[in-house]
């Protein structure tokens, strides 16, 4: 009996001790890393929210076809602002530098279209991306 006592005393000193221990030694609560908000918060969230919510207006007769139109090439333009990153990072600029001008050395003498420009395919006849015809590069 004594040794059963004993040990509820000391299971209880152990959870007083988990409890005021943070009172005791001044630390205060855990800071958690900041998450990033919901998507519903930032300007890409609320700009695609607008055109699922004009496409569905539209759809059950609630939006004219020239309000639609209006409302849809608004809104349009702001979302693909919003994708534009508003902080580029410099080491990122450089890799897209780098990789703009190694996609730019492998593709040299390669074909292009009038309106695509270079096409990675070497003996393409047809743009693959929008199917207009490619004239030839001249061999030097």
């Amino acid at each position: 009996m004594m040794l059963e006592l004993a040990a509820v005393a000391a299971l209880a000193l152990v959870v007083l001790w988990l409890v005021l221990a943070p009172l005791v030694t001044g630390r205060g609560p855990v800071e958690f890393p900041d998450e990033p908000p919901p998507i519903e918060e930032t300007r890409q969230g609320q700009t695609l929210l607008a055109l699922k919510e004009i496409e569905f207006d539209h759809a059950t007769g609630k939006l004219s076809d020239a309000d639609y139109g209006s409302l849809k090439a608004k809104y349009t333009e702001l979302a693909l602002a919003a994708l534009v990153p508003e902080d580029t990072d410099p080491a990122e600029a450089l890799v897209a530098a780098r990789r703009a001008a190694l996609n730019g050395a492998s593709l040299s003498g390669a074909p292009a279209c009038p309106a695509c420009g270079p096409r990675p395919e070497r003996d393409a006849r047809y743009c693959s991306a929008c199917g207009r015809p490619i004239e030839p590069v001249p061999h030097a």
